[in-house]
């Protein structure tokens, strides 16, 4: 920056001070410097920046004392007597800058060129583009507009060479069919977003400026008609993903669904739609799930009642296939990570269609409309699990795919939500797999199905194959192990017998809980068919998931040794809670999908039809509670059976089956741990159940392994007051139990409660029903005293007055005493006995009175 005398060009350092806005460094420049930037110096401190902030107000301040100084402005100023602060008043009212008539032309000129196809002529068209709807003043005659309409005509024709040959992904082509439809939908709004966005300023736009260019738009060039023909006829974007940037077909495509111009003019958009998800790649772009949730609302609701059959098409099952089998067409890549990524967007698709149909059933009904339903065989043939598990790895990459497949699933398919599969999933993806995983030697992955099969068949004369081949699978991951799981499955019959060792049934079963992570559903037919009895087996008798959906139970007509066999055991129970989940839905469904038939049924009157509809589905919901509450009982009912030591055993069978270490101690905690995971999930199981009853015999079992079991406190009163003696009685042993469990507070007032109604049950029963009551009844009371000390003194009375009772009843018989008021009477007098030590033991200040009262 030396000597600038003769300077007649701006250096470069002063036009990168100027290009930065740097106002420090154009303060260091001289003079001469200056002179060359005077306009843009004045231009800077008189407009409005579109940059507000502090800092940017101290350096205008410094850039008004920079020109300030420079004597040739000082000079003008003075010259036409300007107010600085007048005339940036002045510019800060006005805001733009109107060009001349000959400017206006000439920039016009420029904006309408037809630069050559190169990203920069892209780019060019589009700004200019932009710049036309911004500056509308710019087109003020009509051969300006004549030249703007053939300027348009040549960007129509010219934008598919311009894509091809600029290899750009997103052209101007999209932008006119985005700005046409946004006209067309007069979303003046969103047009005048995109031009600020693409131009990167912010402009005040008036919508009434745009007035002439959407009367252009929708009737001289695009049409809506025009637009959507031309939109199908648009290629997908190769290779979708968030990397993309700029205005894309499916932009296009997603406010044509929205104002549901395909299914006005009848053009088919599914094909272009299908192709595009096959099209997609990670990281996701975020227009995707949009534009499915927009198809699939298009699909389902007609655009008006008039007109019910204005829809799209569904996409078909056989197209869905062809991506779970690998083969999408010509333009789909074959690589994993776009395959998933299409795959998890289809199962998505599936999800949300089946979500909406259900949502507006009733909609539908009322219209006599009922969309395509995707068939069970298509869903049964998707890994929706192993999907899930492949999104979860791709969270940053899917956006919010994930948490919406997580919401869907919970909705859909709440047996493949069960929290013990998650955690599961957990310790099978851990840090201790990987590591043995890594360890994992080359004979692991040598083993082929046919030598598992060939293993199993020699099963009987050697365990060690098997074995050694079961521990190999066990280091291979979950997908790896899918192979395997037919003949897995098909050869659990044979783990029954007596001889197959205890290592070779937790490997088994460590393996199945691994393939559960991946194909829950499929793994669980192909288990129950495997485990049943004999006969069935030898009839060929195969169960569908639909029957087991219908039919959970059927999960536990299975092999009777299975239920002595812990390993297995613990297989039934994790099916069997599954399938009373998936009925659970299965019902929800199937009431929705059939609500049809409450409006077909109804009569014609307007009101008389909505009140009978609503009646009826009150109906029907009742009646499928109660189906589902019978359903799970009855589980639970069989479930306790099963806890139960077998009847046909020896003595020696049923003394190891008391021990502590045995098959069915530990079937019985496998049991206990699942009733306690449903009494929790809806407590009124545990109410229906004990209002149902059970073997008194499996009451110190129940309590003491169901952690869940104090509820049962809550609906005693309600049980004891049941007109039926057995409830009664077993109302009275399972409190006793309770009380041992656990000594709350709550506890005792029932327990008091329970001895009042005994008392008030002496003097009402008859002889026989005495008997039966208090037989059963009698020993609760040393339980109740064992835990309530103070409870003592009532018992005691209780047991005199049941004494009293017998006695006088013993005295009336003028011949051979009643054999069993004489029991009755024994009885009695040894719990009191076993009442008296124990009070004596734990009330040694109140013996005396004991003795008194006894006497």
């Amino acid at each position: 920056m030396g000597d600038s005398s003769s300077l007649q060009y701006v250096s470069p350092y002063a036009f990168e001070a100027m290009q930065k806005v740097d106002v420090i460094r154009l303060a260091a420049l001289s003079d001469p410097e200056l002179r060359l930037l005077l306009p843009c110096l004045v231009r800077m401190a008189l407009c409005a920046p579109a940059d507000q902030s502090q800092s940017w107000a101290q350096d205008k301040k410094l850039l008004l004392r920079l020109l300030s100084g420079v004597e040739a402005v000082n000079s003008i100023v003075a010259l036409l007597s300007v107010d600085f602060h007048a005339l940036e008043q002045d510019a800060n009212k006005e805001q733009q800058l109107r060009p001349t008539d000959e400017e206006a032309e000439q920039v016009l000129q420029l904006m309408t060129s037809r630069p050559p196809a190169t990203p920069a002529g892209v780019r060019f068209v589009s700004l200019s583009f932009c710049m036309l709807l911004a500056f509308s003043t710019l087109v003020s005659t009509p051969e300006q507009e004549q030249l703007m309409l053939m300027w348009l005509s040549w960007m129509i024709k010219e934008e598919a060479y311009f894509e091809s040959t600029a290899g750009v992904s997103a052209s101007f082509g999209e932008m006119l069919l985005l700005v046409a439809m946004y006209f067309h939908s007069n979303q003046l709004s969103a047009i005048i977003d995109l031009v600020c966005s693409t131009l990167g300023m912010k402009i005040v736009i008036k919508p009434s400026s745009l007035s002439r260019m959407k009367t252009i738009f929708t009737q001289e060039i695009f049409t809506e008609q025009v637009v959507t023909a031309h939109a199908v006829r648009v290629p997908v974007t190769s290779n979708l993903s968030a990397n993309i940037t700029g205005f894309l077909p499916i932009h296009c495509i997603y406010q044509l669904l929205r104002s549901r111009a395909f299914t006005k003019h009848k053009v088919s958009i599914k094909d272009w739609i299908y192709t595009q998800i096959c099209e997609t790649t990670t990281p996701l772009h975020q227009q995707l799930i949009p534009l499915i949730d927009v198809y699939i609302n298009s699909i389902i609701t007609p655009a008006s009642k008039s007109s019910p059959e204005a829809t799209n098409k569904p996409i078909t099952e056989q197209e869905i296939l062809k991506v779970f089998q690998g083969h999408a067409g010509e333009n789909f890549r074959q690589n994993q990570c776009s395959k998933i990524t299409t795959q998890l967007l289809l199962l998505y698709y599936l999800l949300s269609y089946e979500e909406a149909l259900l949502a507006n059933s009733k909609t539908l009904a009322a219209m006599q409309r009922k969309p395509k339903s995707y068939s069970s065989l298509l869903m049964d043939q998707i890994p929706i699990k192993f999907l899930i598990r492949q999104a979860q790895g791709l969270q940053q990459e899917l956006g919010g795919l994930h948490s919406a497949l997580l919401r869907l699933l919970a909705t859909n398919y709440p047996h493949l939500c069960i929290v013990d599969d998650w955690i599961c999933e957990e310790e099978i993806t851990g840090t201790d797999a990987l590591l043995r995983r890594m360890l994992m030697t080359h004979s692991a992955k040598s083993h082929s199905p046919k030598q598992l099969q060939d293993a199993f068949l020699q099963l009987q004369s050697n365990h060690t194959q098997v074995m050694q081949i079961l521990e190999h699978l066990t280091l291979l991951c979950a997908s790896d192990l899918i192979p395997y799981a037919e003949v897995l499955t098909a050869n659990m019959s044979q783990l029954l017998n007596v001889s197959v060792a205890r290592r070779l049934l937790q490997t088994v079963n460590k393996l199945w809980m691994t393939l559960n992570t991946v194909m829950p559903r499929r793994l669980w037919v192909m288990t129950v068919n495997a485990l049943q009895p004999s006969l069935k087996l030898a009839r060929s008798h195969k169960y569908t998931q639909n029957d087991l959906m219908i039919d959970p139970l059927i999960v536990l007509r299975c092999d009777a040794r299975v239920l002595r066999c812990p390993p297995l055991m613990d297989i039934t129970l994790h099916m069997l809670n599954g399938y009373l989940l998936a009925s659970k839905a299965y019902l929800n469904s199937y009431l929705k999908e059939t609500a049809d038939q409450d409006i077909k049924s109804s009569p014609s009157n307007a009101m008389a039809m909505q009140g009978q509809t609503e009646t009826m589905e009150v109906t029907r919901e009742e009646l499928k509670n109660a189906l589902l509450s019978a359903q799970d009982s009855a589980a639970v009912q069989i479930l306790l059976e099963v806890c139960l030591p077998s009847e046909d055993k020896s003595p020696e069978q049923l003394e190891i089956e008391d021990s502590l270490l045995c098959n069915l101690r530990e079937v019985q905690c496998l049991i206990c741990c699942l009733l306690h995971q449903m009494f929790i999930a809806d407590p009124n199981i545990a109410k229906l159940v004990h209002f149902q009853g059970y073997p008194c015999q499996l009451l110190p079992l129940t309590v003491a392994g169901i952690p869940s079991m104090h509820i049962c406190l809550d609906f005693i009163p309600e049980l004891i007051a049941q007109p039926e003696l057995e409830k009664q009685i077993f109302a009275i042993q399972l409190l006793s139990h309770l009380c041992i469990q656990y000594a709350l507070p709550k506890s005792l007032s029932m327990a008091r409660l329970a001895i009042n109604v005994m008392g008030t049950l002496i003097t009402v029963l008859t002889q026989a029903k005495r008997f039966s009551f208090f037989m059963p009844t009698l020993p609760c009371l040393v339980l109740f005293c064992q835990t309530f000390p103070p409870l003592y003194e009532d018992i005691m009375s209780l047991l005199i007055q049941i004494g009293q009772v017998c006695a006088s009843n013993v005295a009336t018989q003028t011949r051979d005493v009643d054999p069993i008021i004489t029991q009755l009477l024994g009885e009695t007098i040894v719990l009191h006995h076993k009442c008296f030590l124990l009070g004596c033991e734990k009330s040694l200040w109140k013996s005396e009175s004991c003795i008194k009262s006894i006497v």
